[in-house]
């Protein structure tokens, strides 16, 4: 007589899970944009008849610039990083390729905490816009130079 009870519980329980998972709505997948961009760039490159869509023919354009652009990569990426000139990277060159990534990763993080360490004025880890505005233009680019203001020359007087 225990077991009928029990068995009703489970399946009123199983119920409700089943129509509470059927009701749950599911968050919409991110979009994947190619090359990083957000839509209103993709449409402004790709979109030739201005319809707020990307055609079929316009999507084929798209495709065909992504896979150029990924065919010019691995070609300088081969030109840099094979020595042998087979054609292909073996295990070493991969290993050097992988090492050069890291070390230019590395150059990038120390970029970015430099920027932090001499502009986060508030210390609060992040640059706000007013921060962002307070950095000289090549500061951004080459954050470990001295960039010192040039004194005007005296030109030589001319007699």
């Amino acid at each position: 007589m225990k077991t009928t009870p029990l068995l009703t519980l489970g399946t009123l329980i199983g119920s409700c899970l089943i129509a509470a998972a059927q009701t749950t709505p599911i968050a919409p997948k991110r979009p994947h944009h190619p090359h990083g961009m957000a839509p209103a760039k993709i449409l402004k490159l790709y979109d030739k008849d201005g319809d707020g869509k990307l055609s079929l023919d316009e999507l084929r354009a798209m495709e065909a610039d992504r896979a150029a652009k990924k065919a010019e990569h691995h070609r300088a990426m081969l030109a840099k990083y094979d020595k042998d000139g087979d054609g292909k990277l073996s295990a070493a060159e991969r290993q050097v390729m992988k090492e050069a990534r890291q070390a230019k990763k590395a150059k990038r993080q120390a970029h970015h905490k430099a920027m932090l360490a001499k502009y986060d004025t508030n210390r609060d880890g992040k640059l706000s816009e007013a921060e962002r505005a307070a950095i000289p233009k090549h500061a951004k680019k080459h954050p470990g130079r001295k960039h010192r203001q040039r004194k005007p020359s005296a030109a030589p007087a001319l007699q």
